[in-house]
């Protein structure tokens, strides 16, 4: 079976705008959820988000294609092209892959919602001005897809072009996918970026309207608490994460730089409710998950960390607890496990890439980020989640966790590669 790595990252987010800065921050324990300055939130229930602040878009886009993109494109553009840069496919002058691997390079784009802020503002507009004026880029600025059709051509990516839209577990999805691309021989390489910006009137309206997000106006640095017997729902984030998965023969070949390599990805669905988890579907996924790491390892694997999903949810949270519990049979054997949304927000779709690039930038950096926010432990949350302060640790093997509304359900294994 072919073996593959991962060999370039980036991201954009609440506590950074490239993966060195936001690792550094959110080992530091940094939090980038504060009062909500896209929108005027006055009016509604909640008004805290994690939004990327100072982003300017031309720094990565032409002043004119701005327009035809929503942000979460926009994000996504620009993580893209630091993961691209950092692998050594393209430069910030020469963005466009060599036309000798094009056609064999594909791209797999994830987010939960997409457009969110270009279909309210355009429906808006139609309600009030007439369809008329509605913008012509309305629609492929608001596709998930066009998150992938964007990169594609700003890179000249020819191979397989595929998106994910699976609520929060999406960009893990992708990752998935795109390891069976490289393994199935559908692709050498694949680029996979998750974006999301959704805090907007109707995406914070209407998750507010579930009783989905924490309400904790007042005190938006300690509002996401996950695992924390005072949590109150989740904090909305925005940002992009963007992997490139190669093929490690390639990779070699190519001397590229070799983060860690991809062994185990497991999918699972609840079948259950369309937005309240149980602990069977996340159980099961794990459970493919290392099934299929210890078959690539050639037999079992010690998992040494896990970055969670850990939303700050009272039932995720100990639903995920819980199922971590059974898996290991019991709490004396579980790994350290954290939360990195208490620092950068729940990002929705671009979760699974962004706390990806957290969990392999643990495995080569030596340290686990802290939940921050636990100051009353749950009962019923019984691990060790490296509350307020990082570690270090000897780190092999790491997982990382996203599930999302409808029951469904991602986990992917890292390795360090063996020298």
């Amino acid at each position: 079976m072919k073996r593959v790595v991962i060999t370039g990252l980036g991201t954009i987010n609440s506590i950074g705008h490239c993966v060195e800065d936001s690792f550094k921050a959110v080992v530091a324990g940094e939090c980038g959820i504060d009062t909500i300055s896209l929108f005027d939130a006055s009016d509604y229930p909640v008004q805290i988000a994690a939004e990327v602040k100072d982003f300017d878009p031309t720094t990565v886009m032409d002043k004119k294609e701005v327009k035809k993109a929503d942000r979460f494109i926009q994000l996504g553009i620009k993580a893209a092209l630091e993961a691209m840069c950092d692998s050594g496919f393209a430069t910030k002058e020469n963005k466009r892959v060599d036309e000798s691997i094009a056609a064999r390079f594909g791209i797999i784009s994830a987010s939960g919602i997409g457009g969110l802020s270009t279909i309210e503002k355009n429906s808006v507009v139609c309600e009030n001005r007439g369809p008329r004026k509605i913008s012509p880029f309305f629609i492929p600025s608001s596709l998930v897809n066009m998150l992938g059709g964007f990169i594609s051509i700003e890179h000249g990516l020819k191979g397989p072009s595929l998106s994910h839209v699976t609520a929060c577990a999406a960009s893990t999805h992708a990752l998935a996918d795109a390891f069976k691309t490289i393994v199935l021989n559908g692709a050498d390489r694949v680029l996979v970026v998750g974006a999301e910006s959704a805090i907007c009137g109707a995406g914070v309206g209407g998750f507010a309207a579930m009783k989905a997000l924490s309400t904790r106006n007042d005190d938006p640095k300690t509002a996401s608490r996950p695992f924390d017997k005072d949590r109150d729902g989740f904090v909305m984030g925005e940002g992009a994460g963007a992997l490139v998965l190669e093929d490690l023969d390639s990779a070699l070949a190519r001397g590229a730089k070799i983060y860690c390599e991809v062994i185990g990805i497991g999918e699972s669905a609840d079948a259950n409710h369309i937005t309240a988890p149980v602990m069977d579907g996340p159980l099961r996924a794990m459970k493919a998950a290392i099934s299929m790491a210890e078959t690539t390892a050639g037999g079992k694997i010690k998992i040494d960390y896990i970055n969670t999903h850990g939303t700050s949810t009272p039932v995720g949270d100990v639903n995920e607890s819980k199922a971590i519990v059974e898996l290991f049979n019991g709490v004396e054997n579980c790994p350290p496990v954290t939360s990195t949304k208490g620092q950068v927000g729940h990002c929705l779709g671009a979760a699974g890439a962004i706390e990806a690039i957290f969990a392999i930038k643990s495995l080569n950096e030596g340290i686990i980020p802290p939940t921050i926010n636990i100051k009353n432990q749950d009962e019923e949350c019984q691990l060790d989640y490296v509350p307020d302060v990082a570690r270090k640790a000897e780190l092999n093997i790491v997982m990382s966790n996203n599930f999302g509304f409808g029951g469904t359900n991602a986990s992917v294994i890292f390795k360090k590669l063996d020298k």
